[in-house]
């Protein structure tokens, strides 16, 4: 008797430059870092430090584009391939997806640093002046860099400039939880997920141990806590203190994990590794309306990692 799924993918979410929005598709490619193309680029100050909405929430106006073909299995970029931004009053800027020759050196994200791929004097332009302050787009440089995930949540995985963990997991009825209880609902796009599913329970994403999509085994390590991102209006990129305010009573370690060590923090989605991720192997793609089926659970969100 096969089991029924859990759930089902219902939007897949890849966020090429970190902190601008996001691109919503079909299907997504899983790479030993997370989606492919998502969180490649970063925007970074003239210190080299990276620029996010928490400092900058302008960047929620950042319109991120690239060719459809681009998430593909097994697709590589011509000498025609883009990355297009637009902002409003900026004109579009296309960046070559061809590797850059410039190296920067000094870039930091978190606690990270290292070199990192620079793209150049038009694209510093570009954002600058749509920033207002002096700023530069470079690209992660997988050749040379790595960037481990907490070894205390996961080991032996890596991300490119994510936060953190190469996926979050968020689901539907976790949303509409929240927005039954706000007095204006909010979108998705303010928590940024990599993968939407619909189907479960609210908040079933918790206590998700080990889930299977489409063949590929995914490990739920850490739940989220969440920085002021949620509270930024991702359309005007006005913030705000909703829906922050609310999760508090609802989602903080003081409501989910009483007995533990309080933080201050608030909960919201599970951010998660593939396992199968590290294996060479065609095949490796997550598709909207992919099923979900779940494989081990923690007995409660206080049992879950955070």
């Amino acid at each position: 008797m096969a089991e029924a799924p859990a759930a089902r993918v219902k939007s897949i979410f890849v966020y090429p430059i970190k902190s601008c929005r996001g691109i919503s598709v079909s299907q997504a490619p899983i790479t030993s870092t997370g989606f492919r193309w998502d969180r490649h680029w970063l925007v970074v100050n003239s210190k080299g430090r990276a620029i996010t909405q928490r400092v900058e929430p302008k960047l929620a106006l950042v319109e991120v584009a690239l060719p459809t073909e681009a998430f593909s299995e097994g697709w590589e970029p011509t000498n025609d391939s883009y990355l297009v931004i637009r902002a409003p009053g900026m004109g579009p800027l296309k960046i070559p997806l061809s590797n850059p020759s410039e190296v920067t050196d000094g870039v930091s994200v978190w606690e990270w640093s290292g070199s990192a791929l620079d793209e150049g004097a038009e694209a510093a332009t570009w954002l600058s002046a749509h920033l207002g302050k002096p700023s530069r787009l470079v690209r992660f440089s997988e050749a040379k860099e790595m960037r481990v995930v907490d070894p205390n949540y996961a080991q032996g995985y890596n991300v490119m400039f994510s936060d953190g963990y190469p996926y979050l997991v968020l689901s539907q009825g976790s949303l509409d939880a929240l927005n039954s209880l706000l007095k204006e609902p909010v979108s998705v796009n303010r928590f940024r997920p990599n993968v939407l599913v619909d189907g479960c329970e609210p908040f079933a994403e918790d206590l998700w141990k080990e889930i299977r999509i489409n063949k590929l085994t995914f490990e739920g390590v850490k739940l989220c806590s969440r920085c002021k991102v949620p509270t930024i209006n991702q359309e005007t990129a006005v913030g705000g203190s909703e829906p922050t305010e609310t999760l508090l009573k609802l989602r903080s370690d003081k409501a989910l994990r009483p007995n533990k060590k309080q933080q201050g923090k608030v909960y919201f989605g599970q951010n998660m590794v593939c396992s199968d991720a590290l294996s060479r192997g065609k095949g490796k793609i997550v598709k909207v309306g992919d099923p979900v089926y779940v494989l081990k659970v923690v007995s409660s969100s206080a049992e879950a990692p955070a």
